[in-house]
């Protein structure tokens, strides 16, 4: 099978239905958090990857200011709230049906969750590095 359907080309992406019951727990981040992978990495050759954050207790301290290495990073809150500083000055508390959209590079901090916080997150590519950094100065 070529990945087309009906003339159109669809290059290495094949469909993927993921199961909230067969989706596997996997590494992540924080100590904090659960991570479920949705099968969308894998899916697609490593140009998206997107998975389920959810709290196993609210954050006791901050993540600290940190970046990522993607093109972007997509989050949207489920269930519960996250509060999040960006290197711009912008400080948000996030609600289930609440989105953000961050740019690769920028940096940003989590300062507080709900003890119930789920959250979908998308990155593009889907291998994403966190490295620590610096805060940004002052305005």
């Amino acid at each position: 099978m070529d990945g087309s359907v009906g003339g159109a080309s669809r290059p290495g992406i094949t469909l993927t239905v993921a199961k909230k019951a067969d989706q596997p727990f996997v590494k992540g981040r924080r100590k904090f958090f659960r991570y479920r992978d949705l099968g969308v990495q894998a899916a697609t050759g490593g140009k998206l990857r997107a998975q389920v954050m959810e709290a196993i207790t609210g954050m006791t301290e901050p993540t600290g200011w940190h970046t990522h290495q993607c093109e972007a990073q997509f989050i949207y809150i489920l269930k519960g709230w996250v509060d999040l500083e960006f290197e711009d000055g912008t400080r948000t508390r996030s609600e289930a049906g609440d989105a953000i959209l961050i740019p690769g590079g920028m940096k940003h901090n989590e300062i507080a969750t709900s003890d119930d916080v789920e959250i979908l997150e998308l990155s593009i590519p889907g291998d994403m590095a966190t490295h620590p950094c610096e805060p940004p100065p002052k305005a």
